[in-house]
């Protein structure tokens, strides 16, 4: 049975108490000439039982679902700011990936994806990966609908868009991706910012950092998917 979440904090936090690191170095120093015949007493004394490694597992896995709530509400907040007057939802993918979706949201007049990261601004090579699969599957998608990448700040993505990464390893590691791109225009662009230059104008990437302020105030780590849809 598992437990809930209330107990997976109690216990995880027995062991780790207020600072992680201060107490796995006590620990570092306690376990010297520790010998087999001491290992149970120190184990109970430190808090370290496999109830608690249970309840970290658990933790590690209640995370998980975390992430995929905090982009599922993130769509879901953005609607009453992003719809406009008779646009109507035909569909909303919540889950992780699009589930069989092409994208996040699709409206009588838009079509959209979301992602609820803050980048740091340094060498951030799979979020650079995962944006701009977003960007070229919405440009490449044949529809009179706008198409629009909501992003948390957009200064890191547009200055990623329109640099010199190789497309070659933007593309890397998403065999599926890449051969679309390689379908579409051959050899035809070097780098981001070249295929940038001629399509800038296909996705209309805006801000949604002011209508999910609890979520711009803090570095969120979103689940990164290799497929073609999330």
């Amino acid at each position: 049975m598992r437990l809930k979440p209330a107990e997976v904090v109690a216990l995880v936090s027995g062991f780790t108490g207020a600072d992680l690191t201060k107490t796995l170095g006590g620990i570092e120093a306690s376990v010297r000439g520790l010998g087999a015949a001491d290992c149970m007493q120190f184990l109970e004394s430190a808090g370290a039982g496999r109830e608690v490694l249970g309840a970290a597992a658990e933790m590690k896995r209640l995370a998980g679902q975390i992430n995929v709530t905090i982009h599922a509400l993130g769509i879901l907040l953005c609607l009453p700011h992003l719809l406009e007057p008779d646009e109507k939802v035909e569909y909303v993918s919540l889950g992780a990936g699009n589930t069989g979706r092409r994208f996040d949201l699709e409206t009588n007049r838009r079509v959209a994806e979301f992602k609820f990261i803050r980048w740091r601004g340094g060498p951030e090579a799979i979020r650079q990966n995962s944006i701009f699969k977003d960007y070229f599957l919405l440009a490449d998608h044949v529809t009179q609908k706008r198409k629009y990448l909501y992003l948390l700040g957009t200064d890191h993505a547009l200055a990623f868009l329109s640099g010199g990464r190789a497309l070659n390893s933007v593309l890397s590691r998403n065999e599926t991706v890449r051969s679309i791109f390689a379908e579409r225009f051959g050899a035809r662009y070097r780098t981001v910012g070249e295929y940038f230059a001629d399509h800038s104008d296909a996705v209309a990437i805006e801000d949604a950092s002011l209508w999910l302020s609890e979520l711009a105030e803090n570095l969120i780590e979103e689940p990164v998917t290799d497929g073609v849809g999330g």
